[in-house]
């Protein structure tokens, strides 16, 4: 159900929108960490370590997809936040076209690159079967996992972190059993695990289409809606290119990464991988935090809240620290009893490897909790030159590490390359939130006696100690915006605009 975030106690509306989206990260990524179980178990470690091999490839190319469809959802939150559901239809219609643009593009044409992309990484010859193989399917596959990707930020921008929670678990259950199935009985090797993966999105798209459909009024699209625009798709593509881009940017220092690994031989391409599985489930809480943040932000800004992003930003950092600590305590003291879950016995050389990158990683957590709640605010309010500065920051100092450092010191030198990127990026990160903090306290705050008001719905659920249940549905006001008001300047003068009025009348 979709729900305004832009009432209530800051730090409540972003736990509890932030709760649903980190159970949804742990089952994604507990579904790699299946995975990566049934294929290092069942097919060995090299096959394990040829699905490690072709990690930051297929990051490079499907992060980028991953990031340009969460920034079309950016302009569909603040279209709700200031309560224009015709705008936020037309920012479904203008997403989806994109998304199926960059979906046939990214099908069609990186299959193709797999190969060369891996010989040019100086994969081991061991493993470039097999990583081929993993990576030709993932791509022809990419669609459903963009798809996946933007119905899931459309819902969450309208404020359900719930339904793509259920949606996604479902998905993941369901690729438990696939992966087991074409992996063991089937023997279809690491093709098989690349395509239970593939079928499982498959099926959550098909599962968000249908809720969307049935459940979802404000984005019941007419034919108008799809009557697109040249400016509807630059908003999207001036939000969604730069988040694509900068993932992209991390993406090319984790080549870099990859390259250097891969000179060190099998045994540390599978420790890396491991420990990133690992890793994967601790950052999930962090990135949950800063997606959260960034829904948080662009409903509240279309909303003209600027004193709930500045309240709510430095209660989510506050969260994000006390998170990044804990997080790090259990990495530092059970990393190498996790890492063996993967590998078994005889593997005490992987073992201990990636053992000592999950104490670094841990270490160091507090600065990437800083930088996603960071950079999911800033985000949130629709600015894009300081993350993708972030993002080339990253890549300069992941790279720089990996080349440097691995080989004075080897897999620790590349194991430093994470938190160093997370330090480097997080300085720049934290002066420009500050500007935008104090252009914030300078912007005026919307009053619901000020503006229009409407009413949503808001599933308020009774307490639970074992002998009843009371659920209840309410409605709340919540301000709308003229549709003239969007942009940063546009609603800074409709709200003096009818200050003004008002105090004339």
């Amino acid at each position: 159900m979709s729900r305004t975030l832009t009432t209530g106690s800051p730090w409540r509306v972003i736990l509890a929108f932030s709760v649903p989206l980190l159970i949804g990260n742990v089952v994604q990524q507990m579904y790699h960490v299946v995975d990566a179980i049934v294929v290092g178990r069942w097919l060995g470690v090299d096959a394990l370590a040829a699905v490690g091999a072709t990690g930051s490839m297929l990051f490079l190319l499907i992060g980028f997809a991953w990031g340009l469809t969460s920034g079309f959802a950016i302009p569909t939150a603040q279209a709700f936040g200031a309560g224009d559901h015709a705008a936020v239809r037309r920012s479904v219609a203008a997403g989806t076209a994109l998304t199926a643009i960059t979906s046939i593009v990214l099908t069609v044409v990186a299959p193709f690159l797999s190969r060369p992309l891996l010989e040019l990484l100086q994969t081991p010859p061991q493993l470039l079967d097999d990583a081929t193989t993993f990576a030709v399917v993932s791509f022809l596959g990419a669609g459903a996992t963009m798809f996946f990707n933007y119905l899931a930020a459309i819902i969450r921008a309208i404020g359900d972190s719930r339904t793509p929670l259920i949606f996604l678990t479902v998905a993941c259950l369901f690729n438990i059993a696939l992966v087991v199935l074409m992996v063991g009985p089937l023997d279809w090797g690491v093709g098989g695990a690349a395509l239970a993966t593939v079928v499982s999105q498959a099926l959550s798209v098909l599962l968000c289409l249908g809720y969307i459909r049935r459940r979802i009024p404000v984005l019941q699209m007419a034919r108008a809606d799809w009557r697109v625009t040249r400016a509807d798709l630059a908003v999207h593509l001036r939000l969604g290119l730069p988040m694509g881009f900068q993932a992209s940017i991390i993406a090319i220092g984790t080549l870099a990464v990859q390259v250097r690994l891969n000179e060190l031989g099998a045994d540390a391409v599978a420790a890396y991988t491991t420990a990133s599985r690992v890793d994967g489930l601790a950052i999930a809480l962090l990135q949950s935090l800063g997606l959260a943040v960034s829904m948080f932000v662009a409903q509240n800004y279309g909303g003209g809240r600027p004193d709930r992003i500045r309240q709510g930003v430095t209660q989510a950092t506050w969260m994000a620290v006390i998170g990044s600590v804990l997080l790090g305590v259990v990495l530092v003291a059970f990393g190498a009893p996790l890492v063996r879950l993967f590998v078994g016995d005889g593997a005490d050389g992987v073992v201990a490897l990636a053992a000592l990158m999950l104490i670094i990683n841990g270490a160091t957590y507090t600065a990437l909790g800083v930088l996603f709640v960071l950079r999911g605010a800033l985000q949130g309010l629709g600015h894009t030159l300081v993350p993708t500065i972030t993002g080339i920051v990253e890549l300069f100092m992941r790279a720089g590490a990996a080349v440097v450092l691995g080989a004075l010191i080897g897999f620790a030198g590349v194991a430093w390359s994470n938190p160093l990127a997370w330090l480097g990026a997080t300085a720049i990160l934290v002066p420009a939130y500050l500007r935008a903090r104090r252009e914030l306290a300078s912007m005026p705050v919307a009053v619901a006696d000020h503006l229009t008001t409407a009413t949503t719905p808001v599933p308020v659920v009774g307490p639970k100690n074992g002998s009843m249940v009371v659920d209840a549905v309410v409605t709340q006001p919540v301000p709308i915006v003229p549709a003239t008001a969007r942009g940063r300047r546009g609603l800074t003068a409709a709200l003096r605009r009818r200050r003004a009025g008002a105090r004339r009348r």
